[in-house]
């Protein structure tokens, strides 16, 4: 199998002809072998119906079918999980993707990258309460996790199979994929891609998401950085806070001493105390967090490193 497409669906009963009537004209004839996985994340309209209708007339068509909404990063894990292709290309089920734009990720893939996220360069969207914000977020995730993407927002994007391997999603961390990767040395790049109004059923994306997505940000900051040295994150962190706390006393001690000013009446003694308190608990948070890394990298047997390939090594 050289491709899969994977297609989150939620009530979109209005789209999903279009989708796969616009998936196959732009590979048939292209001697591409590919499979459209759609997932039905518990559609409440008649989108089942026309997947079934989809899937029997068309045997490249497969079909998930959650039985509850369970979100658009769980519906995506399930069809990478499922897809067999060598390049896995996720993309809405709005119809704003155009799948037109395929050819050109594998192009981009076939060039030796890893990753090709797309860019919705001139996007046809509300630019207050969707276009400006994902401005705003993009800066500030791209800052966060040192990959320079103008879209992270952006469904369609090409990866590899292998570097999928391995990556666990949850929350809204599919937007993240391209950085998640990165940590195993994928190689990413950028492609400009076309974007269409909506034309059939409701957006499901908010404003609102935006603080689901800053906290799964932080999560992610995490593991690029330091989930196998968790110790380097809160020891530091400690470190800091005690030397905060000592120098809050000696400020005690020395007002006590030298300006006659009782330690009990004194707010920076009970900011020493509370500096303390938190320096301790953040370096012990820093050796349980050591403990659990090493219990779940050698639990599993997984190694904190990727190999690309080898020579001479049988």
């Amino acid at each position: 199998m050289d491709l899969s497409i994977v297609v989150p669906v939620y009530n979109e009963e209005e789209n999903i002809h279009g989708i796969h009537r616009e998936v196959s004209a732009a590979l048939d004839g292209s001697g591409i072998h590919f499979e459209l996985i759609f997932v039905d994340d518990g559609s409440t309209d008649g989108s089942f119906r026309k997947l079934r209708e989809i899937a029997a007339s068309d045997d490249r068509v497969k079909v998930i079918r959650f039985r509850r909404n369970f979100g658009q990063t769980a519906a995506m894990a399930a069809g990478f999980d499922a897809a067999s292709g060598r390049v896995v290309i996720p993309m809405d089920g709005d119809l704003q993707n155009d799948p037109a734009d395929i050819p050109r990720l594998l192009s981009k893939i076939d060039e030796g990258y890893d990753v090709v996220s797309g860019w919705r360069r001139d996007r046809k969207d509300a630019f207050l309460n969707r276009i400006l914000p994902s401005i705003l977020a993009n800066r500030f995730i791209s800052g966060m996790t040192g990959i320079r993407l103008h879209d992270y927002g952006c469904t369609l994007k090409a990866y590899r199979r292998e570097v999928l391997d391995g990556i666990n999603l949850y929350g809204e961390m599919h937007r993240f994929v391209p950085a998640l990767v990165s940590q195993v040395g994928a190689r990413v790049t950028e492609l400009a891609v076309n974007h269409r109004p909506r034309l059939h059923g409701k957006s499901k994306y908010g404003i609102f998401r935006t603080l689901r997505v800053i906290l799964d940000l932080l999560t992610v900051k995490f593991l690029l950085s330091y989930s196998t040295r968790p110790i380097q994150l809160f020891g530091r962190l400690g470190v800091y806070t005690l030397a905060a706390s000592f120098l809050s006393g000696a400020a005690t001690i020395y007002m006590k001493f030298f300006q006659n000013t009782s330690m009990n009446r004194n707010p920076l003694l009970l900011l020493t105390a509370l500096l303390l308190f938190m320096g301790v608990q953040c370096i012990v948070l820093g050796l349980l967090g050591e403990l659990n890394a090493r219990t779940y990298y050698e639990a599993q047997g997984k190694p904190i490193y990727v190999v690309k390939e080898k020579i001479n090594l049988g």
